[in-house]
């Protein structure tokens, strides 16, 4: 079993097909422990946060910021990730206890509870005026193949994707990772073929991970004798961006009849994060404070 979190970049057949493989186990079990996720649940918010790991690793600015939405409609409600390019993400889903029975033996619906239609939304914060936001629909609500459709509408880029959350008998998150392969132009269309194949072969990536001490060795199970070269890493993390003094100025931009109705509703001035679940308490005297330090 891999023991840390982290992804490999690789590229292969001249650098036309592009590869990358991540494990995010631990990372998939935190936001499960944060929200108390049921299994499908887990599943389904385990692959968007996965999915983002991944696309965020191309993010080159340090205060670059990658979003993935999926909404289809389902039970589950909107499911979010939002990674930087540091290799912290942070994920939701908004009815973190729906579920749904397995229609086969391991394989949970994650498309039932997702829905099918929807959307998937991209969002890319560059640090430019407005972010770059891509929209295409829904083809599925797994996960796996509305990003790879997102990628083929959106980025004019074929590729193929693997996502996987593998849920233990008492919840916890056994195994979770994903895997990308991108088309370039140039790729030899025999190469690509020959490489789907022995993807489909190895089986669901979270079992072949579950089984696996690295995702080195992983990526010489899918390659076979297919020539390839590993040229980055990075490792990934469950890390919310919330903080008390970054909700406190939120609170402070409140008017007072804003503030008042909060206290009323919960008898104090408390925010809980929706990311992280973290909860922050604050006093009058302190947002009065902050807001008198307003020009």
């Amino acid at each position: 079993m891999v023991n840390r979190d982290y992804l490999i970049k690789a590229v292969a057949q001249d650098q036309q097909i592009r590869l990358t493989l991540s494990h995010t186990t631990a990372s998939v079990q935190e936001a499960h422990r944060r929200h108390d996720t049921s299994a499908t649940a887990s599943a389904a918010m385990g692959r968007v946060l996965t999915a983002a790991f991944m696309m965020g690793s191309d993010l080159k600015g340090d205060r670059d910021t990658l979003t993935i939405r999926v909404d289809g409609g389902g039970i589950s409600g909107p499911i979010g990730a939002t990674v930087d390019s540091h290799g912290n993400g942070r994920a939701l889903v908004s009815n973190p206890q729906a579920d749904l029975p397995s229609k086969s033996p391991g394989k949970l619906a994650v498309g039932d509870l997702v829905g099918r239609d929807g959307f998937v939304e991209v969002i890319k914060d560059l640090g430019l005026k407005q972010p770059f936001i891509g929209t295409v629909p829904l083809v599925s609500g797994e996960i796996g193949e509305d990003i790879a459709n997102y990628f083929l509408i959106s980025e004019q880029i074929p590729s193929l994707v693997s996502l996987g959350v593998l849920v233990d008998t008492d919840l916890s998150i056994r195994s979770a990772g994903g895997l990308f392969v991108q088309a370039l132009p140039g790729a030899d269309d025999t190469v690509l073929e020959k490489l789907e194949q022995q993807v489909l072969e190895q089986g669901p990536i979270s079992y072949l991970l579950d089984k696996s001490s690295s995702l080195e060795d992983v990526m010489k199970q899918i390659m076979q004798d297919i020539p390839y070269k590993v040229v980055g890493e990075q490792l990934l993390q469950f890390k919310c961006n919330c903080g008390h003094d970054r909700l406190a100025r939120i609170m402070a931009s409140l008017s007072s009849e804003e503030l008042e109705e909060i206290e009323a509703d919960v008898g104090k001035l408390e925010v809980c994060c929706n990311f992280c679940r973290e909860v922050y308490l604050f006093s009058w005297a302190e947002i009065e404070a902050i807001q008198k330090q307003k020009p």
